[in-house]
């Protein structure tokens, strides 16, 4: 048995998938290992940005980079940000080894919840990239190692914003943990992890919930969960001054990062209490930067790493959109055409 792939790496003994620098997604598929057949990549916000950024905006350029680091790699791991993402596909054979053997079958449809960075994927054809919506149609397979987790496509929302949902799930779970009734809530970055943290804040009895995005329609699309705050939150100071006002010199018990940008670490260590807590899910966050910075202002607060896996996310998040109206039309109008 090989559950962590390390047989897959390439030329690295020992390194695990994540961090090595190229897999072999060859076939045929080992005894503990599921084999897919790849529809679609949800790629990461931050990987997606550097991507769109670099590529001038243009569909085809993405999609060639996306597919020239797949070639190179084996998988697909954004050389400038590290990150990946996660993919939608068909079962075509399960491991007789592998833990869902007698589960699943081949044919059905599923979304892997573990990272692209370790993931064994051969792509054939990039065929269309969706600039809005940070995901690209493909054809090709991938590998999932025994420990890898996913989760079945629920019948009753539409697969676009079953994946969206899916992608992000750790991060309304995590904040779930880590929210006690009563706080204040500071979430920085409107996007789809956003509106997910914002909705679970509510849900789980904050007394205050603040969303910041430099994105004035962002802000504006989470009205119903939160209140907004139009900043870009590389300026610390600014983001501070506007929590201050708004939380009446409280500041907040927790502050949630879900930015896509790099350069939000102060702003999230100066929007937090004494004694507060910072969860850091964004894949833009510097950690050296979070460490230094928090000393380096004399902020006594809990640094979290946010972790894509808790026990039970995928069916938190969902729930989570079936219970909220609201929340499920900003994600639709996003990620359903």
């Amino acid at each position: 048995m090989d559950p962590y792939g390390l047989s897959r790496v390439v030329g690295e003994p020992g390194v695990l998938p994540q961090r090595a620098r190229r897999l072999d997604p060859s076939l045929p598929l080992r005894e503990d290992e599921l084999l897919i057949d790849v529809e679609r990549l949800n790629i990461d916000a931050a990987s997606f940005r550097q991507l769109r950024e670099a590529c001038g905006g243009d569909p085809a350029r993405v999609a060639a980079e996306v597919a020239r680091i797949v070639a190179a790699r084996g998988k697909l791991q954004n050389p400038v940000t590290g990150s990946g993402g996660m993919l939608l596909g068909r079962v075509r054979e399960v491991g007789p080894r592998h833990p869902a053997a007698g589960d699943l079958v081949p044919g059905e449809r599923i979304a892997t919840l573990v990272s692209l960075t370790l993931t064994p994927l051969s792509l054939r054809e990039v065929r269309a990239v969706d600039l809005s919506a940070d995901r690209a149609d493909v054809t090709g397979h991938a590998i999932l190692f025994a420990s890898g987790l996913w989760a079945r496509l629920p019948a009753d929302l539409p697969e676009p914003l079953a994946l969206a949902v899916l992608d992000v799930c750790g991060a309304p779970a995590l904040a779930a943990r880590h929210l006690a009734p009563g706080d204040r809530v500071l979430v920085i970055g409107a996007g789809k992890s956003g509106a997910l943290c914002c909705a679970q804040a509510r849900r789980s009895g904050a007394r205050q919930v603040l969303a910041c995005d430099i994105s004035p329609e962002a802000v504006e699309r989470l009205g119903a969960f939160a209140e907004g705050i139009v900043l870009d939150a590389t300026n610390a100071l600014a983001v501070h001054e506007a929590v201050r006002a708004k939380t009446a010199g409280a500041l907040c018990d927790l502050v949630v990062n879900v930015a896509n940008v790099p350069g939000t670490e102060l702003a999230s260590l100066l929007s937090v209490r004494e004694g507060g807590k910072v969860l850091f899910f964004s894949m833009a966050t510097s950690f050296t930067a979070a460490a230094l910075g928090a000393e380096g202002v004399g902020k006594d607060a809990t640094l979290l790493v946010g972790n894509g896996y808790a026990r039970g996310h995928a069916a938190l998040a969902l729930d989570l959109v079936r219970a909220e109206p609201a929340l499920r039309r900003i994600l639709e109008e996003r990620f359903v055409r």
